[in-house]
């Protein structure tokens, strides 16, 4: 085991969130050690980003980089089997019109231009580099070891350690605070097919498409390379009933969506399905005196609104902020890590309340039957927009948004009631066999 190296800022985890805090921080003069257990490029899910998205690559000095590479997604387009149509937003009608459009891309591409940047200016990047275990030092920071590929182990001695593990929760796990979203679980299958049908109009060929049927819904995401990314979320109860290869049991489930089914009709698989549970967990603590978690790391909401990136890149600018306030001026390291502890928090509360409500009759009314009083449709597609972090003011709307939300649900109460009774069923199931 090699000896100690000192450095300021020990980050685990090379992906859109790691690479972006070590990135503003090496920007800031601090000495960064960035540590990813994979190399890039490689595959992730989670192709599709947000408007919202898009000054955060300009801030990081890539965005011709992502344009070169990124699929123009204008808008998103949901369909309702209940009522037997699409209905199509764009973002370019929002209340903040700019930036109108946002990029569909290969994740592996994004998230090696993303840590190859970091790297340019000036963190220390190591691939190949699993962090196995941590120790916390009090005043004397974190010490953490790593294993490279070759078996050599590797200390590394920092003033803060950044989680940025992914769904590996490096820190939460070990702290036992990683915790099964109770409101909100879920399980999901993905692949790529080649030959998908798409909109003629350049302006929705890059759309992501939302199909609700009966045990979830599906998305389809168009990549520029003509493949496309279809996946579908789902309650683990339908998982459980799984008695064939994961490939066919994920062919029938497309079947159970008409217009899906339609789309893909003359398209071919392009890679393997592959399968994955445990979709929705949160950790209880975002940060500790030594330490931050952000991304993934730190919690995991449904994708269905393509917010992942966008929360992973927010929480490592945001964590980026904080240690570099902390770096300089250690007297002020509290209130700095709990103005992160709040943006870290306010992305997933925010997108949480209408991602529990998706499956509900009242939800998919308003959103296959937009209106614009009091401005709601235009605060709803700044939300969709990922616009939620400065100071447009939508929060008003939004609060009447919710409330007709509730009034279409008391108007009426069977309907409503019966979905009600299916979710609380749902969780039950899913708590009783997680047990």
């Amino acid at each position: 085991m090699s000896a100690s190296i000192d450095t300021d800022v020990v980050i685990v985890g090379g992906g859109p969130a790691g690479s972006t805090a070590a990135a503003l921080l090496a920007e800031a003069g601090h000495r960064i050690v960035l540590l990813e257990k994979a190399h890039h490029p490689r595959f992730h899910i989670g192709e599709s980003l947000l408007p919202a998205n898009l000054p955060l690559f300009q801030r990081l000095g890539i965005a011709d980089e992502v344009r070169a590479i990124g699929m123009e997604k204008w808008g998103v387009e949901f369909y309702s089997p209940a009522h037997g149509r699409t209905q199509s937003y764009r973002f370019g009608d929002s209340w903040n019109k700019s930036p109108p459009h946002a990029y569909e891309v290969r994740r592996s591409q994004l998230d090696e231009i993303l840590i190859r940047r970091a790297g340019a200016l000036g963190a220390k990047v190591v691939q190949g580099c699993r962090a196995k275990s941590v120790e916390f030092l009090g005043d004397h920071g974190v010490r953490v070891q790593a294993q490279h590929e070759s078996g050599e182990a590797r200390i590394w001695q920092a003033r803060f350690l950044i989680d940025a593990s992914g769904r590996d929760t490096f820190l939460g796990t070990r702290f036992g605070i990683k915790q099964r979203n109770p409101r909100h679980n879920s399980s999901a299958m993905y692949a790529h097919f080649q030959g998908a049908w798409r909109h003629e109009d350049p302006r929705r060929a890059g759309d992501i498409g939302i199909f609700w049927f009966e045990h979830g819904w599906f998305w389809t995401i168009p990549l520029a390379d003509g493949i496309t990314s279809v996946g579908v979320v789902v309650w683990p109860y339908y998982m459980k009933r799984r008695a064939k290869p994961v490939r066919e049991f994920f062919l029938d489930t497309i079947a159970q969506s008409p217009l899906l089914a339609e789309r893909l009709a003359c398209a071919q698989l392009a890679s393997e399905v592959e399968a994955t549970g445990n979709y929705s967990y949160r950790c209880t603590r975002s940060c500790g005196e030594r330490y931050l978690l952000v991304g993934d790391a730190y919690s995991f909401i449904d994708p269905v609104f393509s917010s992942g990136v966008l929360f992973a890149m927010q929480g490592g600018a945001a964590a980026a902020a904080a240690l570099d306030l902390a770096l300089r001026e250690p007297a002020r390291r509290a209130s700095a890590f709990r103005h992160f502890d709040r943006v870290s928090r306010h992305g997933p509360r925010t997108f949480s309340w209408y991602i529990y409500r998706m499956t509900r009759p009242a939800m998919q009314e308003l959103f296959m039957d937009p209106h614009n009083p009091l401005r709601m449709r235009e605060a709803l597609l700044s939300l969709l927009a990922g616009d939620i972090y400065g100071r447009t003011p939508i929060w008003h709307s939004l609060r009447a948004f919710k409330m007709l939300y509730y009034l279409l649900s008391f108007l009426a109460p069977r309907r409503s009631l019966a979905a009600v009774r299916r979710r609380a069923l749902n969780l039950r199931i899913d708590g009783a066999t997680a047990g």
